[in-house]
């Protein structure tokens, strides 16, 4: 931000160390320019509350984690969050900052914050998503309310937005294209991995309620000669609840640095969604990142990798689990043209987190202006669409 304060106090439903994806990178990338305080949902342990901090070292974010007494109520957490908070911003010195949010639940203790601009980076529909709470969907109408900005993660999620707040701007899933290019090259096959027979159909990221488990279930099953690696932590569903047979490979999650390695010696990539409410409004960051591995990639029809991946012929969509099974054929055996990857690369070009840090950045900066009354200088915007 220019002419302001640098320190951002981010408030997010995911974990900083867990699956890199859109706010690590955004958020790393804000910490370049002054201090970032990364507040993440509550731990339940021990007796005695306390925030606990650690500071990234590959970014420098503050991480800040709240521990609270087992067994405590919600309103009573609520109250010792609000405490914590209000501690975190005197021993630091918070004075003038930036609030970003990606849980509307954070309003309930932080709305009493009086900072220079908040900003709303709606990612998922969270209320869909399974074990959301009751009250997820009034914290959200709360935070429109306060919200100066509002980033949606996708073009659906935009459109859906679009009518509850004057300043929605879509940003969808971005990339670090020469990260994952790297899978291009001759890379080493990690250990975990090397022994595991080809053809390799891969799948990396979170493996939740989203994935449609009867769908890998019918590939391993229909297709035993194919080998299926899922990449990724389970979360929000049983372990014992998945797909279990000798071509199945599930790996756990794996740090953002050795993906291409992983991708290197894969054959094509998979992403599996189910088609219910969770996955209504997401835009896999997974899409442009396999793309930049130069894998053939097959999908689920997911609204936003069908504009405008499908559409443009970069992705191959299958409604059923024939219709994928047999695009995997396809692909496997004819593999993608050097015109395919040719569009596929043109098409990322535009894209880059990078890119996608520095509109949001102008878009803040012009509302700061706005708001303080000084004039407006050139600004970039996004797709305010």
């Amino acid at each position: 931000m220019t002419n302001q304060s640098n320190d951002l106090i981010c408030f997010s439903h995911l974990r900083w160390g867990y699956v890199f994806q859109r706010p690590q990178h955004l958020i790393s990338r804000f910490a370049r320019h002054g201090r970032i305080y990364f507040f993440e949902e509550p731990v339940y342990e021990g007796e005695q509350p306390r925030l606990r901090s650690t500071i990234c070292n590959r970014t420098g974010v503050h991480v800040l984690t709240p521990v609270l007494p087992e067994g405590t109520n919600w309103q009573l957490a609520v109250e010792i969050q609000k405490y914590l908070l209000s501690n975190l911003l005197e021993s630091e010195a918070i004075d003038d900052y930036v609030t970003w949010y990606y849980t509307p639940m954070a309003m309930e203790f932080s709305s009493w914050l009086t900072p220079e601009l908040t900003i709303y980076d709606c990612m998922d529909e969270l209320s869909a998503f399974a074990g959301a709470p009751a009250r997820m969907v009034d914290n959200e109408k709360a935070l429109f309310q306060r919200a100066d900005l509002v980033f949606t993660g996708g073009i659906s999620l935009f459109e859906s937005k679009r009518m509850q707040h004057a300043a929605v701007y879509a940003f969808p899933s971005s990339v670090d294209v020469a990260h994952f290019a790297k899978a291009r090259t001759k890379l080493t096959d990690p250990e975990d991995q090397e022994f595991i027979p080809k053809p390799r159909l891969g799948y990396a990221g979170v493996i939740d309620e989203r994935i449609d488990t009867h769908l890998i279930e019918f590939l391993a099953k229909s297709r035993p000669m194919w080998h299926i690696v899922m990449l990724g932590p389970i979360a929000k569903i049983p372990a014992e609840t998945l797909p279990r047979r000798s071509n199945i490979h599930y790996l756990g999650m794996k740090s953002y640095d050795v993906l291409p390695a992983y991708l290197a010696g894969w054959d094509l990539a998979l992403m599996p969604f189910a088609q219910n409410e969770s996955t209504r409004y997401i835009s896999p960051t997974k899409t442009p990142e396999y793309l930049a591995a130069g894998l053939p990639v097959v999908s689920t029809p997911i609204r936003d990798v069908v504009r405008p991946y499908g559409e443009r012929d970069l992705v191959a969509i299958a409604a059923s689990a024939e219709a994928f099974a047999k695009a995997i054929d396809g692909l496997l055996r004819n593999g993608r043209s050097a015109m395919w990857q040719t569009e596929a690369d043109l098409y990322l070009a535009n894209l880059s987190w990078d890119k996608t840090w520095r509109e949001m950045r102008h878009l803040m900066d012009a509302q700061l202006s706005l708001k303080s009354g000084a004039p407006i200088v050139n600004t970039v915007g996004a797709a305010h669409v």
